[in-house]
C-alpha cells in the first residue's frame, strides 16, 4: 500500500477528485482519478470491472448513489494511505484520452455579455438582444462524432464563405478561425424520451464538467447560418478537457445567478442555485489574452437541462451539452477572439504581434479553477491543441 503527497496549493486534492480515461506502458485503457501528480488505476484500487471499460459511460450509467459511494471510497483509500501500490501511475507517464463516449452534444449560449456583443457587431444600431434571448436558453445540436480530447490537433476547416467585397461565394480554408472559451456537463444517468428534466433533478442527472473549446470558422458560419442555426462553421471539431470534475466538487463553488429579467417560465426556474464561480483562462501562444468569468452567466446548466428536455427529448448516457462562449462585461474577460478584436477591427497584441484571427501554427490552451469545499482552488486541467493547415483547398473537379 502507498500514500499520495498532496501539496497544500495542489489543484488536485481530496475536494477535487476529477475522473478520467488513461492508458500506460501499451495497457488497454482504462478509468482513473486523479490526486495531486498521480492517477490512481480505479479498476486495480477498487477492484470494481466498471472501471476496467475505455470510457467512463459504464460507471456514469450507474446513477448518483453509485457516484457518491465510489466518491467516498476513493477519499477513504487516498486519507488512510492504504492505496495498492500498483495502481499509482505519475501524472506525466500515463496518456489521457477522451473521457466518455459522446452520445449527443448540444451548445447553448448562455452568456449575456457575449450575445450582447455579437449583436452589436452584427446588427449595429439594433437591439443587441434577440426578442427570445431573456426568455429561453438559446441552444443548437451540434457533431458529437467531432468531439475531441485535449490535445488533438486541429485541422483548419474549409468551406464556402462571402467576404463582403465577394461577388459571389467562394471556397476555401477559412481566415476567420476562432475559440468559444466554455464550460461543458456531461449526463451521467439519461431521462426517458417524453419526461422532461426539472431544474430541481439537474443533480440527478449529471456526472460533472469538463472545459470545452468550440472552435468556430466565423466566416463559414457568416454565411451558412442564415435562416438556419451553425452547421460547418461548428461541427468540424469541439476540444474538451481530458478530467471531468464531478458536482460533488463544486459545491463550493455554487452561487445564485446574477439575475434574471423577466422571471423566466415555471419549468426554468430554480429550486436551488446553479450558477458557478469557475474562472477561466484563455492562453494564446503562451500569453494569457482573456480571464472569462462563469459566474456572469444568464443562464445555469440547470435551466439549460430543463429547456433541452422540456419538449419531450430524452437524454442519455455521456450527452454532452455546453454552455456557450464565456464572457464578461470587460473586454479581457471575453471568451472569443471575434468579441476580443471586435470583428478584427481592434486585434491584441500576443508576443509583440498584432493579432486577430488564428493563423496555422497557433496554439490555444483554456484552463479553469473553482473555489474547493476546504478553502483552497481545485482545477480542471486544460484543453489544447495546435492549429494545422487546412487539407483541402480546392473545389473537387466538376463533373
Amino acid at each position: 500500500m502507498s500514500a499520495i503527497e498532496i501539496p497544500e496549493a495542489s489543484l488536485f486534492g481530496l475536494d477535487n477528485l476529477p475522473y478520467g480515461i488513461f492508458a500506460v506502458g501499451g495497457a488497454a485503457p482504462r478509468a482513473g482519478v486523479r490526486v495531486a501528480d498521480s492517477v490512481i488505476d480505479l479498476a486495480a484500487a477498487l477492484r470494481d470491472e466498471v472501471f476496467a471499460a475505455p470510457s467512463l459511460n459504464p460507471f456514469m450509467a450507474e446513477g448518483p448513489a453509485r457516484w457518491a459511494a465510489a466518491r467516498a471510497r476513493i477519499t477513504e483509500l487516498v486519507t488512510s494511505g492504504e492505496v495498492p501500490s500498483g495502481a499509482i501511475h505519475p501524472v506525466r507517464e500515463v496518456e489521457l484520452r477522451l473521457p466518455f463516449e459522446v452520445a449527443d452534444y448540444v451548445d447553448f449560449y448562455a452568456s449575456e455579455h457575449h450575445a450582447a456583443n455579437l449583436g452589436r457587431l452584427f446588427r449595429p444600431g439594433a437591439e443587441p438582444l434577440m426578442p427570445n434571448w431573456k426568455h429561453l436558453p438559446v441552444g443548437y445540436h451540434g457533431r458529437a462524432g467531432t468531439v475531441v480530447v485535449s490535445g488533438t490537433n486541429i485541422i483548419r476547416p474549409s468551406g464556402q464563405r462571402k467576404g463582403p467585397g465577394d461577388q459571389a461565394p467562394v471556397f476555401g480554408p477559412s481566415v476567420r478561425l476562432d475559440i468559444e472559451a466554455e464550460l461543458g456537463f456531461v449526463v451521467g444517468a439519461g431521462s426517458p424520451r417524453g419526461t422532461p428534466v426539472p431544474t430541481g433533478a439537474f443533480a440527478e442527472h449529471v456526472f460533472g464538467a469538463v472545459i470545452v473549446n468550440d472552435w468556430s470558422a466565423r466566416d463559414l458560419q457568416a454565411w451558412e447560418y442564415v435562416p438556419l442555426g451553425p452547421h460547418l462553421g461548428k461541427s468540424f471539431a469541439t476540444s474538451v478537457s481530458p478530467w471531468v470534475v464531478p458536482l460533488a466538487a463544486l459545491r463550493a463553488a455554487r452561487v445564485p445567478l446574477p439575475g434574471q429579467d423577466p422571471a423566466p417560465l415555471p419549468y426554468l426556474r430554480e429550486t436551488e442555485d446553479w450558477g458557478l464561480d469557475i474562472d477561466l483562462a484563455v492562453d494564446w501562444n503562451g500569453e494569457v489574452v482573456s480571464r472569462p468569468p462563469y459566474a456572469s452567466m444568464y443562464w445555469s446548466p440547470a435551466q439549460m437541462l430543463a429547456h433541452m428536455t422540456v419538449n419531450g427529448a430524452s437524454t442519455r448516457t455521456g450527452d454532452l451539452f455546453a454552455s456557450g462562449t464565456v464572457s464578461g462585461p470587460g473586454r479581457a474577460e471575453r471568451g472569443a477572439f471575434i468579441e476580443l478584436t471586435w470583428g478584427g477591427a481592434e486585434p491584441v497584441t500576443v508576443k509583440g504581434e498584432p493579432r486577430t484571427f488564428l493563423q496555422d501554427g497557433d496554439t490555444v490552451t483554456i484552463t479553469a479553477t473553482a473555489p474547493g469545499l476546504s478553502g483552497g482552488r481545485i482545477g480542471f486541467g486544460e484543453v489544447t491543441a495546435t492549429i494545422l493547415p487546412t487539407r483541402t483547398t480546392q473545389l473537387p473537379a466538376e463533373p
